[in-house]
């Protein structure tokens, strides 16, 4: 009876992970299928003309990277840095429980409210702008919970006995946690971290009222300058579009770049885990 059980279990475990993978390469297949018709080098090196019904899509190429870019450079040190004092130096209790809730909390917020804030903060109040910084600053914010969780289990799971030997032979904490620490949680780090960067790279609603815009013709010339970006110009091209017929076919082109962009990120997080990996093998 219960080697039956066992086996239905795993049966059924793999019927999800089947049923799982089926509606992910459901939903690559519909995309790329229709998306790789207009794909072409002019396609992602040129700028948009007609109204959005000819050309390519560079500009929201280089501004979702240079969104992106902001984002990671505000929230990545901050969240790790977030990451260090919660494991390494305060002190376990109510104080640190509720610091955790609340990260835990914000991780679950949907991206519009983060849209909102930084409409109101960044863009109304600290007078940005619609613009990369606005936007840029708005994505970090929406990732940093995301970057502190995983950088906190990555820390927690080196041994406390590598610690405790590096004290024994007179390290201070900080290189402690410089030279032990941090080598040995790194991949996990990135890892979570770049998947973080994936969500931000696809995300719509928190740049929508502080960054992005329907139709520009130039590239940003500065962090103050509002920006085309993919994301957004899938929804633009979807819902503010005046020639559907020549929009939805560049709309399913810009999805499939996107697309490949995630993935991309995906899977470099997985090489370079699998890379430190094998260093700290040696």
């Amino acid at each position: 009876m219960r080697k039956f059980k066992e086996f239905v279990f795993r049966v059924f475990l793999h019927t999800i992970i089947v049923l799982s993978l089926m509606a992910l390469f459901s939903v690559i297949y519909f995309i790329v299928i229709r998306g790789a018709r207009v794909i072409n080098w002019e396609f992602l090196t040129q700028m948009p003309r007609d109204s959005m019904t000819a050309g390519g899509i560079f500009p929201a190429i280089v501004g979702t990277f240079c969104l992106v870019l902001v984002a990671v450079l505000f929230a990545l040190p901050l969240g790790v840095m977030a990451a260090i004092y919660l494991v390494e130096y305060a002190r376990q209790g109510g104080v640190v429980r509720i610091i955790r809730t609340g990260v835990n909390t914000l991780a679950g917020v949907p991206s519009v409210v983060f849209g909102l804030f930084g409409m109101v903060m960044f863009v109304r109040l600290f007078g940005f702008g619609v613009s990369i910084l606005s936007g840029g600053l708005t994505l970090g914010i929406m990732i940093l919970p995301t970057i502190i969780r995983t950088s906190e289990e990555a820390l927690l799971a080196v041994p406390q006995a590598f610690r405790e030997a590096s004290f024994a032979l007179g390290a201070t904490k900080w290189q402690t946690i410089y030279r032990i620490v941090l080598p040995n949680s790194i991949s996990s780090i990135l890892t979570g971290s770049i998947l973080g960067i994936g969500r931000a790279a696809g995300d719509t609603a928190s740049i929508l009222f502080t960054a992005a815009t329907f139709y520009i013709i130039h590239l940003p010339r500065s962090v103050f300058s509002e920006v085309q970006a993919l994301p957004y110009h899938i929804y633009g091209l979807l819902t503010e579009g005046t020639h559907p017929q020549a929009q939805i076919p560049i709309a399913y082109g810009t999805a499939t770049v996107l697309l490949f962009l995630v993935l991309s990120m995906s899977a470099v997080s997985i090489v370079m885990r699998n890379r430190f990996r094998r260093r700290k093998k040696w």
